[in-house]
């Protein structure tokens, strides 16, 4: 049973990602009016918050955008920081939203953060007990290695209201800042 769930879960995950990959490429294309980067779309959403001390901050890869609380750094790629297409500006903002988070205090970016390192101690002894009980025929070893490598799931559960949340933010507010149009936001949605 355990076994299906996981299955279910890693299927969802990429699915999820298939449709990002998907999207992204569509709206990499389409440049915003407002010919903002990434990059400044970030600085500008930070400042009109009050979090001018969060460095934003060019890094390698490609959709390996995110938001460092204890750095205070919001990391874009490469193609988000100097973009100035609809994807970038969405992404850029995407991730201020995860500041704004932080910022205002939202329950479940506190959860998901408390659950850190179980949820890493989980995934190197989860593999560990599988591994040992499989050489040593030790059923209950198996079954608490996979509820341990489990509580990623629990992990990823607690990060989708946060991750839905830093959105509907970013959305929010690059319209009222007048960083896209109305037609743009269709596409950072």
């Amino acid at each position: 049973m355990d076994v299906i769930f996981i299955g279910l879960a890693l299927l969802i995950t990429g699915l999820a990602q298939i449709i990002l990959s998907i999207k992204y490429a569509v709206y990499k294309k389409k440049d915003v009016v407002s010919d903002l980067t990434g990059k400044e779309v970030a600085e500008k959403i930070l400042k009109e918050h009050g979090l001018e001390e969060i460095n934003v901050v060019e890094i390698s890869g490609n959709l390996t955008d995110h938001y460092n609380n204890s750095e205070k750094t919001v990391n874009l790629s490469s193609d988000i920081y100097n973009g100035r297409s609809i994807a970038s500006v969405a992404v850029a903002a995407h991730e201020c939203g995860h500041a704004l988070q932080y910022k205002d205090g939202y329950g479940p970016i506190k959860l998901r953060n408390n659950l850190v390192p179980f949820v890493n101690i989980g995934n190197k002894l989860g593999y560990i007990a599988i591994v040992i009980s499989l050489a040593a025929s030790w059923t209950n070893l198996f079954v608490l290695g996979v509820v341990l490598i489990s509580l990623a799931v629990v992990f990823q559960l607690v990060t989708l209201p946060c991750e839905f949340n830093a959105s509907i933010r970013a959305n929010k507010v690059i319209l009222e800042m007048g960083l896209v149009t109305e037609d743009e936001q269709r596409g950072t949605k």
